[in-house]
């Protein structure tokens, strides 16, 4: 089916703008900027390099369509200009998806690092081993793209459980591809300490924050009060002889932030900071979103954490995800890390929706 694609003007024209402003003699003094630019750069050049590539196979397409249109013409050009059509046409149909898909705005927050914060729901002892479960499944997928996983806050539970644990992923493009993984995380399985061998089920609550920049949110230091304390892990290990825990409350919000992994004062005021302004920049783009709340149910995922998004069923070796019908028959991997399908078959989701909204807009 012939697709009608947006305007292609604008985006050459953004392309002159940053080719325009990588000229000037400070561009790389900002390098978070520059980095930036030259990253959206790259693929607006991909985009119009796709674009040039269908101009010429539409070209040709329409040569040999000509071709098998002419009465005179040789038998022998008809039958391969013939064989070659469906070729081309899916050559079309193939780079005009892969140019709608370059057309989507990126999200802004897509580059940035991500905070996550787990947290143990119903179910007990049995929803904090679970938590912890995730926590290392993340750090595994961590490990195997080259992430770096900085743990920075937790609070432990009895038996090697977390009933919180707060932690970064720093990398390429992490929050574009962990944002999906906001909401509720359901879990079956038989507990350890089960003697009849019934299945229980568990949640556990996961929040994924984009890392935010002091631009982004801004915090009136009386806005804020922070208390010191003195830190203590579970069964007494690693007690601090000195106030180094730090608890930060926003009064505005009554957002609080409590940080005890390091022994250093300031680190932990800095840790505690740093998941403030994330929590704050993300109440900040739920409020903008909830302006548009007709649209978030066409969306693959709200972020919100009360959404059931996904169900863990170690019986039945099956992970499901809700949102977009998904099960996978390989959960002792996807808990060991490999997470790939999941993450792709949501983002390929979630870009089908942005492309169906970028053609209506066209339309």
């Amino acid at each position: 089916m012939a697709i009608t694609l947006p305007d292609i003007s604008p985006f050459k024209t953004r392309v002159e703008e940053i080719d325009a402003m990588m000229n000037e003699p400070d561009f790389y003094n900002d390098a978070r900027r520059s980095a930036a630019l030259s990253r959206e750069q790259m693929k607006l050049r991909e985009l119009l390099a796709a674009n040039d590539e269908l101009l010429k196979t539409k070209s040709q397409l329409t040569e040999n369509r000509e071709i098998l249109e002419d009465l005179e013409g040789d038998a022998e050009l008809k039958e391969l200009a013939e064989m070659e059509i469906p070729e081309l046409e899916e050559k079309v149909e193939k780079l005009e998806t892969e140019i709608l898909a370059a057309m989507i705005p990126p999200e802004e927050t897509d580059s940035r690092n991500t905070i996550m914060e787990i947290r143990a729901g119903a179910g007990g002892d049995e929803a904090s081993l679970f938590a912890a479960d995730l926590f290392r499944m993340y750090t595994r997928l961590g490990e195997r793209r080259g992430w770096r996983v900085e743990q920075m806050s937790a609070s432990a539970s009895g038996m090697d459980g977390f009933k919180e644990v707060i932690f970064s992923v720093t990398g390429e493009e992490v929050y574009k591809q962990l944002k999906f993984e906001s909401g509720v995380h359901r879990v079956q399985r038989v507990p350890e300490t089960e003697s009849q061998g019934r299945i229980h089920t568990s949640t556990v609550t996961v929040a994924v924050l984009p890392e935010a920049e002091e631009v982004d949110v801004e915090i009136n230091p009386q806005d804020l009060e922070i208390t010191a304390a003195r830190a203590s892990g579970a069964g007494g290990q690693h007690v601090n002889t000195t106030d180094s825990a730090i608890n930060i409350v926003h009064k505005p919000t009554g957002i609080t932030v409590y940080c005890a992994d390091e022994r250093s004062q300031i680190k932990n005021r800095a840790k505690a900071m740093k998941v403030l302004y994330a929590r704050l920049l993300k109440q900040k783009e739920d409020e903008e979103r909830a302006k548009y709340a007709e649209n978030r149910k066409k969306q693959v995922g709200t972020g919100d954490r009360s959404e059931r998004i996904r169900t863990y069923n170690f019986p039945q070796s099956r992970l499901t995800d809700h949102r977009i019908g998904l099960t996978v028959h390989s959960l002792p991997q996807v808990m060991d890390g490999e997470l790939d399908e999941v993450l792709e078959s949501l983002h390929a989701a979630d870009q089908n929706l942005k492309i169906e909204a970028l053609m209506a807009r066209q339309g």
